[in-house]
């Protein structure tokens, strides 16, 4: 289904009155929309800020999609997106339009999420209009300069221009200051991809994908969800892993395995090639969240080279196989939830087997007292913290104590 973005032009925009303390929020992808959308929620509670959407564009269905789940209504959408674009497109068309809408609407802060190019370029064009940068989860690091690529230097680079550092665990706050980071600007909130997954897990909605509909009344059969999209696992580690999924399929006749296909051709093209003839894998089209989240929920086992996910699956106790060679998201591996696996065939064929024999012999995974990404109350404290610096108010939240 095409979930549109709305279009909302910006080339008459004029600075209105100002009133109160005034926040830029910058969202690019779906994910990040996900994670901001509670935050966006919180900032419209308050009489003390006003804030305002800006989106870059640099997805769009998928972008879409987190719009219409949570009711997100862009102020500025950039529509930057191209067919094919490079990193170079997306960074120039962010510079520029960004720019305009900054030195309009002057923002005291501008917050970005993550480690995408939206969020450095988003980040660069407040250092050179001289405006506090918010990073919400920052600290994230895995180590490894190309993996993953390009993340792992974008997250870096942001919280070099970074004014205000959301930490979503311990461990990402002491990476921070590992780094010289001012420690009295490092506030440990949680992440709100928690916030986010608890409020959607808690709505009655009707699946809206058929496919998944369909299986998931089927009680009879093990499902599996596959979300595989790294630019680092392009090529030959893509199809490693693809050829292991098959192999899964192949051995264990009472799996399912749905894999929502990233639209990106590095991923369609092979994804069609190994997968697409199998009768118990199911490519889709991408998940709306509601569908995503209910698929983690009920899923035996997790393969993913998402970040998102592993954050998610913690919350439902599902057991995750990373396809990766380094995470800047250790918690979850730490908790016993998940474990590293790479883009090796042999490896995720017999990890995988032992997780879906087990359950096969009704050895349930428990679920975790609590998610080590958070508890759901990030976005408050954040927003409380945002308040706090722009007015010079009183703090009304603690840190979050990590598990």
């Amino acid at each position: 289904m095409e979930h549109p973005i709305p279009k909302t032009p910006y080339s008459f925009m004029r600075t209105p009155p100002r009133k109160a303390s005034r926040i830029l929020v910058i969202v690019g992808t779906r994910p990040e929309a996900i994670k901001m959308a509670p935050i966006v929620e919180e900032l419209k509670k308050s009489n003390d800020v006003e804030v305002r959407l800006a989106l870059t564009g640099q997805h769009i269905g998928l972008l879409g999609q987190a719009l219409q789940t949570f009711n997100l209504d862009p102020d500025y959408d950039l529509g930057i997106m191209m067919k094919d674009q490079t990193l170079y497109e997306v960074g120039q068309g962010c510079l520029e339009k960004l720019k305009e809408i900054v030195q309009s609407y002057k923002p005291d802060m501008v917050l970005v999420q993550g480690d995408t190019a939206t969020v450095f370029f988003g980040s660069m064009v407040a250092f050179f209009e001289k405006i506090k940068v918010g990073h919400v989860e920052a600290g994230l690091r895995s180590g490894e300069k190309w993996a993953p690529f390009p993340e792992e230097i974008f997250r870096k680079l942001t919280d070099v221009t970074t004014d205000l550092y959301f930490a979503p665990t311990l461990q990402a706050a002491e990476n921070l200051l590992a780094e010289n980071v001012n420690p009295e600007k490092i506030y440990i909130t949680g992440n709100t991809i928690v916030d986010a997954l608890l409020k959607i897990s808690a709505t009655e909605q009707e699946i809206e994908n058929s496919v998944l509909a369909s299986l998931l009344a089927n009680r009879d059969s093990q499902l599996v969800l596959l979300t595989a999209h790294r630019r680092e696992s392009f090529g030959d580690p893509l199809k490693e892993i693809f050829t292991a999924v098959r192999q899964i399929a192949d051995i264990h006749e009472d799996v399912n395995i749905v894999y929502p296909v990233h639209p990106n051709p590095n991923v369609m093209v092979p994804a069609q090639e190994i997968l697409n003839d199998h009768p118990r894998i199911h490519l889709t089209e991408p998940l709306g969240y509601f569908d995503l989240i209910t698929t983690v929920k009920h899923a035996s086992l997790i393969l993913t080279d998402s970040g998102g996910i592993q954050e998610e699956a913690p919350t439902f106790g599902v057991p995750v196989l990373v396809l990766r060679q380094t995470t800047e998201r250790p918690e979850a591996i730490e908790a016993g939830i998940a474990q590293m696996v790479g883009t090796d065939r042999d490896r995720i064929v017999n990890e995988a087997t032992k997780i879906l024999t087990e359950k096969n012999n009704q050895v349930e995974t428990p679920e975790l007292k609590l998610n080590p990404y958070g508890d759901g109350k990030a976005a408050e404290r954040i927003v409380d913290i945002l308040v706090s610096d722009l007015t010079g108010k009183a703090r009304l939240t603690s840190d979050w104590i990590t598990p």
